[in-house]
């Protein structure tokens, strides 16, 4: 994945989660930076580390937003 997308940490079943898939592809249309999703699931430390946070999502190795996603946020970040 290109060094310029974001990375969302999700699980299924999760409504917000669904909801950040829809926003990062509404980004992802308007500014061609896509995602990578990853299931906490597959991990245990992740499952511990973000299990009460997600979906989380992360911009260049830091997390940007957790919880509800907002997409206009997100598109200011990308102007910097």
């Amino acid at each position: 994945m290109e060094s310029n997308a974001f990375v969302l940490y999700s699980r299924d079943k999760c409504p917000l989660c669904d909801k950040a898939k829809q926003v990062l592809n509404e980004v992802k249309a308007e500014s061609g930076i896509g995602f990578k999703e990853i299931d906490i699931h597959t991990d245990d430390d992740l499952l511990e580390k973000f299990g009460l946070m997600i979906p989380v999502v992360k911009w260049k190795d830091d997390i940007v937003q957790f919880g509800n996603v907002d997409k206009s946020a997100l598109n200011r970040l990308l102007e910097k």
